[in-house]
């Protein structure tokens, strides 16, 4: 009997609380997966986006409390990879130095609407949106070397007295566009860069040590990588994202559906 005093308590309160605001202020909560590519900017592939792209997948939870405004927490898989050999610059072609690395990419962002947008919402069921926040990546840079890939981790090829760590921290953004084809279920399509504050995820940054004597031109001292810019890798593709009944059913009519 309290239990259902406090729960008709508890849905009033929220009916009071949200009978002006209830048309932009609600809760709704998603789950979803992602399906699309991954790819890398950095000293081997400096300029060319998309070029490589494999094949990469997630999964996410969306927490959204307003129309234009949704939290996301999720969780993205995907390789990343360049060679020197496939360039047209003539010190790249020299340097002959080429890398692939799994990413495992968690994150927790911000999600900002352009327009009102609801599942489920006849009127606002499109917008195009931004998101930014931030996340934590687990790298292991490998290179192909006589027909086999080696890990690059622990052979400190640029002679660093201390090897960089497989976890990075990274700030995900970026832009997508988000409609509902039913009152259940939303697709999307974005792109999403990934800032990151080390220059390994290639495993190329400063200059030749004396260990770096297996590929392309190793002469210590010389230089290898540029340590003033950063690495990037970016994840693209579709969503597909699934609304979640109310925690309790008894209190849709207050904005929780």
């Amino acid at each position: 009997m309290l239990k259902r005093i406090i729960l008709y308590l508890f849905c009033l309160s929220f009916s009071f609380s949200f009978s002006q605001t209830k048309k932009r202020n609600f809760r709704q909560r998603e789950i979803g997966l992602f399906g699309g590519a991954s790819y890398y900017i950095g000293d081997i592939n400096p300029r060319k986006h998309f070029i490589p792209s494999h094949p990469a997948i997630g999964a996410f939870f969306r927490y959204t409390t307003n129309y234009r405004y949704a939290f996301r927490f999720g969780l993205n898989y995907g390789t990343v990879s360049a060679s020197d050999a496939t360039s047209k610059e003539p010190d790249q072609l020299e340097r002959n130095l080429n890398f692939r690395s799994r990413v495992y990419d968690g994150h927790a962002i911000a999600e900002f609407n352009f327009v009102d947008y609801r599942i489920g919402n006849e009127k606002h069921y499109f917008t195009m949106f931004i998101f930014a926040g931030i996340g934590l990546a687990y790298i292991n840079p490998q290179m192909l070397y006589q027909g086999q890939y080696i890990n690059l981790l622990g052979m400190r090829t640029e002679g660093q007295t201390k090897a960089y760590s497989k976890y990075q921290f990274t700030i995900p953004f970026g832009v997508g566009f988000k409609w509902n084809i039913s009152s259940r279920f939303g697709l999307g399509v974005e792109w999403g860069p990934r800032k990151m504050f080390t220059d390994y995820l290639d495993d190329v940054s400063g200059t030749y040590s004396t260990y770096a004597n297996f590929n392309g031109i190793s002469i210590p001292g010389t230089m290898r990588g540029n340590p003033r810019s950063k690495d990037w890798y970016f994840f693209y593709g579709f969503t597909l994202n699934f609304r979640l009944l109310p925690p309790n059913p008894q209190c849709h009519g207050v904005g929780f559906n």
